[in-house]
């Protein structure tokens, strides 16, 4: 290799040596001067490389039989450790079928031991009891490692061991046990406090629900708590000492509290419905501030029209007394005339007592409508993010569904209600009318009895 370099050079030096001299050249007969001198150099350069490599022949051939040597040392070395592997192998099989024959029936039992420690390792990822007993998986790893190796068997230690994990996770299991250790707080704060352990089913400290993190192997507080039933008999349970209370108890393990906590509470279902629903949540709070103001007035008017219907001393304060005030206004007045003037005075009480009834009938019937509008938008949101993201994610479409059937909740049971509260109202306003409808003709009949025998005598 050293030699080729060398000649390459050498050729380069000379090619730049000839543009040299052809540069220099003044005339064609210089120049042809110049190239033979130069054909003359070249031919003994060529002399003295052919001299050079002719005396390095015998160092090549020398370096050409060491490689020969040192393959055939390789190929025979290779042929030996072929040899070797082959018997190596066979004496591995001889061996491995001398163990199996000795094991017997153990290799089914060891078989079991592995399938055991992995179902019982998995089980203590979740088992609550690892937040009292931390560090019970690591033997089962070490023991799962070494069952699945075939070089390597279980010992008598390592299966009483893993037989006392089982044991012990049973035990504790039916036990309510109280403890100390570090919890983190909802709010990230971390704090030494009491926590008790509910057999293999539940954590709780202060009234609250824990859960047990297998990844960190913490204990944290529930982002978001149950039911506040279910919270009292935690709070129950932690003010006991010793004595039987009820508890809401999660048999998973804490999974359906996890899943209920989850679910979205009275408020986050309203906001779901969005501007929608709290128009109609706002038409919904008018109408029922209309209402309790019908229902108080009309029931005021009802309690004095039933004294006045008591007495026969005519008040102001009631549409009766104003009703039989007219006849003691117009007692020389004919029949026909206190008839017009009684009926010009129901005729001026019935707007007082059928007022605002209208708005209640018409929010019942405009909730149900805007609950419709709010379907209408959600739907439409609903398709959008199928045409954008397709339908491979229920939760990109979640939202416009759930304003559909918030919207549509909030139009019902605005205007169930109102429905109610409106006909209620009217038959209210209904009775007190009748009842000056009633007083009104009974007025009239009696000053046409009086008139009667007037015009008999005349």
């Amino acid at each position: 290799m050293k030699l080729i370099t060398k000649v390459l050079s050498t050729l380069m030096v000379s090619s730049l040596a000839t543009v040299a001299m052809a540069q220099q050249a003044t005339n064609l007969d210089d120049l042809l001067s110049q190239l033979k001198q130069g054909q003359i150099a070249q031919s003994e350069q060529n002399k003295q490389r052919e001299a050079e490599f002719n005396s390095r022949k015998a160092e090549q051939d020398q370096m050409l039989a060491n490689a020969r040597n040192t393959r055939d040392n390789a190929i025979k070395m290779s042929a030996e450790l072929e040899g070797q592997f082959q018997n190596n192998e066979i004496e591995i099989g001889n061996r491995t079928d001398a163990l199996n024959k000795r094991m017997g029936e153990l290799k089914e039992l060891f078989g079991v031991l592995q399938q055991v420690s992995g179902d019982l390792q998995s089980k203590f990822q979740t088992s609550v009891v690892s937040a009292q007993v931390p560090g019970r998986g690591e033997f089962l790893d070490e023991f799962a490692q070494s069952m699945g190796s075939s070089s390597k068997l279980a010992s008598i230690e390592e299966i009483e061991q893993l037989w006392f994990e089982l044991q012990r996770e049973m035990t504790e299991s039916g036990k309510v046990h109280k403890f100390s250790r570090e919890v983190v707080a909802a709010d990230g704060s971390k704090a030494q406090q009491d926590v008790i352990r509910v057999g293999g089913f539940n954590l709780i400290s202060n009234g609250k629900y824990l859960e047990y993190v297998d990844e960190t192997g913490s204990v944290a507080e529930l982002i978001r708590q149950p039911s506040s039933r279910a919270l009292g008999t935690a709070a129950d349970l932690t003010a006991s000492n010793g004595q039987a209370v009820a508890f809401s108890l999660d048999p998973t393990g804490g999974s359906i509290i996890s899943l209920l906590v989850q679910a979205p509470n009275t408020q986050e279902r309203v906001d779901q419905g969005g501007s929608v629903g709290y128009v109609i949540i706002a038409i919904g709070l008018i109408g029922l501030l209309i209402a309790l103001e019908r229902f108080i007035a009309l029931f005021l008017v009802g309690n004095k029209v039933k004294r006045q219907l008591k007495t026969d001393v005519a008040s102001d304060d009631n549409p009766l007394g104003r009703v039989m005030l007219v006849k003691d206004h117009n007692k020389d007045a004919d029949t026909e005339t206190l008839e017009l003037k009684l009926s010009e005075r129901i005729l001026a009480e019935v707007p007082k007592l059928t007022s605002r009834l209208t708005m209640i009938k018409i929010i019942s019937v405009v909730a149900p409508l805007i609950g419709l509008l709010g379907t209408v938008t959600g739907m439409i949101n609903t398709f959008q993010a199928i045409t954008l993201f397709g339908t491979g994610d229920p939760k990109l479409m979640a939202g416009g569904i759930s304003q559909a059937l918030v919207t549509t909740v909030l139009g019902l049971v605005v205007a169930i209600p109102m429905v109610f509260i409106s006909t209620l109202l009217n038959t209210r306003s209904r009775g007190i009318i009748n009842i000056l409808q009633q007083q009104s003709a009974g007025i009239i009949a009696e000053r046409a009895e009086n008139e009667a025998p007037a015009q008999k005598g005349a």
